[in-house]
């Protein structure tokens, strides 16, 4: 028998591919988008090697939580619930609720901010109450299998930050090296932008989500799904693919900012739609308009998972009936969480709070409590009394003890950066 038809991979492929596809790809949020102009912008090819440096990094992570989700059949905030003391499982989520929140508003102005440079005569903020009222109605109107398959397709949208770099000449020689062979500055700015990498990469939303939707996806399932090596394969290459495809459009538009902003002066990069203007009269109109409707697609894809993923922990932790295939009636609290984390983002457009102070507080708030859940997805995934069979394996723990010595640093600098 030959191979299968390219498409019949493709179909294939798909079928695999779940929540580890949407995580990596969410992981590529408009805030995101911004982080990583910056760096180029700053600094050229410099930072191109965190793409590659971080990848196993984030697969190792998000497998681990994949699997605790895959084993336990509930989310992370559960598990803490039942095996930790309460204080820690609150303090998560005291800290969690109000970073998602600033991340959920500093997307939703990004592309609202982005859609009006496209249409400069309709008011950003306009747009940016009609994307959250289609989230709303998105999340609230369809079941979770119908707003996966949008999501998957969503990914999509993050290819056309790959075709941008094609679009301008480019020393690949350089690139080559600079990917390959780390470069590294002691100096507070070049520090800063590495923390704010790793930061918005190694993400501690996207761990309960990651557990969450494994959960969700073998609830929904036509059929009784036993663990084996079959489903944690699967797993595997749904996550790893996910995060690739994450900090490959990382890299890009590192890329794209370096290639483009830099040599020409640029420095400073803010917001997602300084990036797209920046980018109009040195790259061309097109290049500018592919940055732009990328970043309304990255925005759609993001922005429910982050309120989702904050609604499961809430209800979670509170008991709640939750779900995203449940009617409005059968889960209120929970969709109804959803929709104040959607408005009270949306109103920091109005209430004149920056997006770059939103994502500056979210940064300090994620930097602060990622390494203290790392700890912990650690000694869940090695906890026998928890995972059984499926505990850690020697490179899972190696990875992921990198991963917490880099991230507790980070936090450690991002302290010092705050005091200096």
């Amino acid at each position: 028998m030959g191979k299968p038809a390219f498409s019949t991979r493709i179909k294939n492929f798909f079928r695999i591919a779940g929540p580890g596809l949407i995580t990596g790809a969410s992981d590529d949020d408009p805030s995101g988008i911004a982080t990583y102009s910056q760096a180029g912008a700053q600094f050229g090819f410099s930072t191109l090697w965190t793409a590659l440096f971080t990848f196993p990094l984030m697969a190792a992570i998000q497998g681990m939580c994949a699997r605790i989700g895959l084993v336990t059949s509930e989310g992370l905030t559960v598990t803490l619930r039942k095996y930790y003391p309460k204080p820690l499982m609150y303090g998560m989520l005291a800290v969690s609720f109000p970073a998602i929140t600033l991340n959920i508003g500093a997307d939703i102005q990004g592309m609202g901010a982005v859609a009006h440079m496209i249409f400069p005569n309709i008011p950003g903020g306009f747009f940016s109450i009609g994307f959250t009222t289609v989230l709303m109605f998105v999340i609230i109107q369809y079941p979770y299998q119908k707003i996966a398959r949008i999501l998957k397709w969503l990914c999509l949208s993050l290819l056309l930050y790959i075709i941008v770099p094609f679009m301008v000449k480019q020393d690949w020689l350089q690139i080559a090296k600079r990917t390959f062979v780390p470069v590294i500055k002691f100096d507070r700015d070049f520090l800063s932008i590495i923390v704010a990498l790793l930061g918005t990469t190694i993400s501690p939303y996207l761990f309960f989500w990651q557990a969450t939707m494994e959960a969700e996806d073998m609830a929904h399932s036509d059929k009784k799904i036993i663990v084996d090596k079959t489903v944690l394969g699967n797993m595997r290459t749904d996550i790893n693919t996910g995060m690739l495809l994450s900090n490959v459009v990382m890299f890009f538009i590192i890329l794209t900012a370096g290639s483009v902003l830099f040599p020409n002066g640029i420095r400073q990069i803010d917001t997602v739609d300084q990036a797209a203007r920046a980018l109009e009269p040195l790259a061309g109109k097109l290049t500018y308009f592919i940055f732009a409707l990328g970043v309304v697609g990255t925005g759609f894809l993001a922005i429910p998972v982050l309120a989702g993923a904050q609604s499961y922990m809430l209800a979670e932790t509170f008991g709640w009936e939750e779900g995203l295939d449940k009617k409005f009636p059968e889960a209120k609290p929970f969709y109804i969480s959803v929709v104040i984390s959607l408005l009270v983002g949306l109103s920091l457009d109005f209430l004149g709070i920056s997006p770059v102070k939103a994502l500056l507080y979210t940064a300090i708030l994620y930097g602060l409590t990622a390494p203290l859940l790392i700890a912990i997805i650690l000694h869940i995934g090695n906890n026998k009394k928890i995972m059984g069979e499926f505990t850690n394996s020697k490179l899972s723990n190696a990875l992921g003890f990198i991963t917490l010595f880099l991230m507790t640093l980070a936090a450690v600098a991002l302290i010092w950066f705050l005091f200096q």
